[in-house]
């Protein structure tokens, strides 16, 4: 592969200038590459001034909305949509930059690692989600793993090229959370293209905190992926995603099951020690009781919360933003 730079353009939503954002353009600007441009889309006017910084007033609109719009006024071949609570990694770029010397690359997305300087409880739910007992076959997305071929990738890493979002005419902007997943299937299945993992193409991304608003993230996620099983089995249609919903079911059938029985109270029982201690070794990893305790209750929590919502998602016929 050769090095050559693409003019990219970094592409921020969010509702207002805050000191996340100041983090993420700090880092933007000691990117280790030459040949981009930073598009920062606010709600109303800003008063922000930044090298290589445009601010781009968008009204009260989503994400997507917004990502729509930078198209627009990006000068790059290639869209680095990132959210304003992360930050790059110094070679993002430029790492990223290799893949697209394959024509059939349309994009590349890479893990978005908890920082060291997030809080307990923020952490706490960055070890669920990296973790096997909490994201499953999902954990790539947290922390890093192996090169590989996906077709479903969030936004808050993903590079793109301008030429394909223009082509499939950019996200669905009738759903959120979710408008990713709408983008990659048409990337993957319609178009035919490839999306890259790539483990090198890094950023950090500051979590939600456990319990409320990782949980709320959580239930939102999952009712969405519930409703796209019906309205896009492509990449829905995944054993994965019914497991938490299965435990759920388990829970409360064995529960109610148990109290009749003796023999499934015994079998229930022991089925949920087993788990509970699996729970625990998992955030005995973290080699802090205090975490450990935590990480434990957030994977069950986790769980619980996605399981049902996703069952909510398959019984809804629409879904309001």
């Amino acid at each position: 592969m050769n090095m050559k730079e693409r003019a990219v353009s970094i592409v921020v939503p969010l509702k207002a200038p805050n000191k996340n954002l100041e983090e993420c353009l700090e880092h933007c600007l000691k990117l280790d590459y030459s040949d981009y441009e930073i598009l920062v889309l606010p709600d109303g006017p800003s008063s922000l001034n930044w090298p290589k910084t445009r601010v781009i007033p968008s009204g009260a609109v989503g994400p997507s909305e917004k990502r729509d719009l930078a198209l627009k006024y990006a000068r790059g071949e290639i869209i680095a949509f990132i959210d304003d609570d992360a930050y790059p990694a110094k070679d993002w770029l430029k790492n990223a930059s290799k893949y697209f010397d394959d024509p059939e690359v349309a994009a590349v997305g890479g893990p978005a690692v908890t920082p060291d300087n997030d809080g307990f409880m923020q952490k706490a739910s960055g070890y669920v989600l990296s973790s096997f007992m909490g994201g499953g076959s999902y954990t790539f997305r947290y922390i890093p793993g192996e090169v590989r071929e996906v077709d479903d990738y969030p936004t808050c890493n993903l590079l793109v090229r301008k030429s394909i979002m223009q082509k499939v005419g950019g996200f669905d902007n009738k759903f959120w959370p979710g408008e990713d997943t709408i983008l990659c299937l048409e990337i993957t299945k319609r178009e035919g293209k490839k999306i890259i993992y790539a483990p090198d193409v890094l950023v950090y991304h500051h979590r939600r905190t456990l319990f409320k608003q990782h949980l709320r993230q959580i239930w939102s996620y999952a009712v969405h992926r519930g409703f796209f099983v019906k309205k896009f089995p492509e990449t829905s249609l995944r054993l994965s995603y019914f497991l938490p919903s299965i435990f759920v079911v388990g829970l409360v059938a064995g529960l109610l099951l148990s109290l009749k029985f003796e023999t499934i109270r015994f079998i229930y029982l022991s089925i949920l020690a087993v788990y509970v201690l699996a729970a625990l070794a998992t955030g005995i990893k973290t080699k802090d009781a205090m975490m450990a305790v935590t990480v434990a209750a957030g994977i069950a929590l986790t769980h619980i919360y996605y399981g049902t919502g996703f069952i909510l998602g398959l019984l809804k016929r629409d879904l309001e933003r």
